[in-house]
C-alpha cells in the first residue's frame, strides 16, 4: 500500500542532521515547505512496498531539502558552485573546471554535504534489485539458462 509523506516541520529540525536550518527567523516552516515541494520533484514523496523505508524516504526527501536550501545559500551570496582552476584579478579572468564526476547528476549532488549524503543512500538502496524472465527471477539483473554455453558454443 502506498503512503503519501507530507512536510513534518518538526520531525526536520528535530533531526541532528539539519541542525543549521532550525533557526526558525531564518528558515520559517513556510520557506522550507516550498523546499519540500520542490523536493519532491527530485524524490517521490509516495513510499511503496519494496522500495525506501518510509523513515527512509523522509530522509532522502529531508536531505534534499537542506540540499536545495544550501545550494541556493550558495547562489544569493553569489558563489557559483564549482572548482575554481585559475583566476585573474585585472580584467577579470576565470577558468572553472569541469564537473570531476561521472555526471551532471553526481556532480549537482556533490556541491552540499547533504547532496553527498543524500547520494549515498540512493546508491545504497538502488543496488541490484530483480528481473522476472523466461527462466524465473534474477538478482541484479542475471539470469541463468540452464545447459546454455556463454561462449557462443
Amino acid at each position: 500500500m502506498a503512503v503519501l509523506l507530507t512536510f513534518d516541520y518538526a520531525n526536520f529540525v528535530a533531526n541532528p542532521t539539519f541542525a543549521a536550518y532550525t533557526n526558525a527567523t531564518l528558515y520559517p516552516e513556510a520557506t522550507l515547505q516550498l523546499y519540500w515541494d520542490n523536493a519532491i520533484n527530485y524524490v517521490s514523496n509516495v513510499t511503496t512496498a519494496g522500495q525506501l523505508t518510509e523513515e527512509g524516504r523522509r530522509l532522502a526527501i529531508n536531505l534534499m531539502v537542506a540540499h536545495l536550501v544550501y545550494i541556493s545559500g550558495l547562489a544569493a551570496s553569489g558563489q557559483v558552485p564549482s572548482l575554481m582552476q585559475n583566476a585573474t584579478i585585472d580584467k577579470v579572468q576565470i577558468a572553472l573546471t569541469p564537473p570531476p564526476l561521472k555526471n551532471q547528476w553526481q556532480w549537482w549532488l556533490s556541491v552540499s554535504p547533504y547532496g553527498q549524503q543524500l547520494f549515498a543512500l540512493l546508491q545504497a538502496n538502488s543496488v541490484g534489485g530483480r528481473y522476472i524472465g523466461l527462466n524465473g527471477t534474477g538478482l541484479a539483473g542475471f539470469g541463468f539458462v540452464p545447459g546454455y554455453n556463454f561462449n557462443g558454443n
